[in-house]
């Protein structure tokens, strides 16, 4: 049974403050902190209802599990329809990118991207073109925010993530950069060679000026119908697709 000091210090992780102060995130689901428990963040505590214990058999005797109720549970979840397992996991300090390690392959950078559900769908993307890295901006919203690792559906646990001054950055990074924007070339007419950096912006303003005149290349994905715009992440999943297709032509 779950004390009143536990739901309040579990439930405190939900605001970044306290994720800041404590070095600890939620994850939740077990296919998402199945992802967590093969990678190589460090979790803490492992809280579960009766009904899961049969799966966790093969975890770690170093992690401690608790049991607890359904009710316990939904107390200390974020989720509406809280699920069976929640894992309280370290927050590993950031290591320094080194800038060879994004040679031959592509990786993504977001300008100040806010939705928490776009940054985790853009990392479960990232996961899935086989893009490793994500480099961010100051003001792109928290990586252990609860939406964020909920969207990235145990992606994050393999997918690196900076956040950095993305003006020097660039200025020091000797890669292709393609920025997505609304007058830049079509995607399909675009050859995206093996290596380099797709960027993406703001999911209001789009990528600022000052980053988009340190771009190489300006690209966009041409409209066919009458919307607007498109949402950011669905923008990084058409593009992620090109890149690749583009890949295995190049090839």
């Amino acid at each position: 049974m779950l004390s009143k000091s536990q739901i309040s210090f579990l439930t405190s992780l939900q605001l970044k403050k306290q994720r800041k102060e404590q070095g600890l995130f939620l994850v939740e689901g077990f296919k998402s902190v199945a992802e967590f428990l093969q990678s190589d963040y460090q979790i803490e505590t492992i809280y579960h209802t009766p009904a899961i214990l049969s799966k966790l058999d093969k975890i770690s005797r170093n992690i401690k599990l608790e049991e607890v109720k359904p009710e316990e549970l939904s107390k200390i979840s974020s989720l509406n329809t809280p699920q069976d397992l929640l894992a309280v996991v370290r927050i590993p300090e950031q290591q320094k990118l080194d800038p060879k390690s994004l040679k031959t392959n592509f990786s993504i950078m977001l300008d100040g991207i806010q939705d928490p559900g776009n940054m985790g769908t853009i990392i479960r993307t990232a996961d899935w073109f086989g893009m490793k890295y994500l480099i961010c901006s100051s003001d792109t919203v928290e990586l252990y925010n609860p939406k964020v690792v909920q969207a990235s559906m145990g992606s994050l646990a393999r997918v690196k993530v900076f956040y950095t001054d993305l003006l020097p950055f660039l200025a020091e990074n000797h890669l292709a950069t393609y920025a997505t924007a609304l007058n830049g070339k079509s995607i399909y007419e675009t050859n995206f060679g093996e290596e380099g950096i797709l960027i993406l912006g703001n999911e209001g303003n789009g990528i600022r000026p000052e980053i988009l005149e340190k771009s190489a290349h300006h690209i966009t994905i041409p409209r066919f119908g009458h919307s607007e715009s498109l949402n950011v992440a669905v923008s990084a999943g058409i593009c992620c697709s090109e890149i690749r297709r583009k890949a295995v032509n190049f090839s």
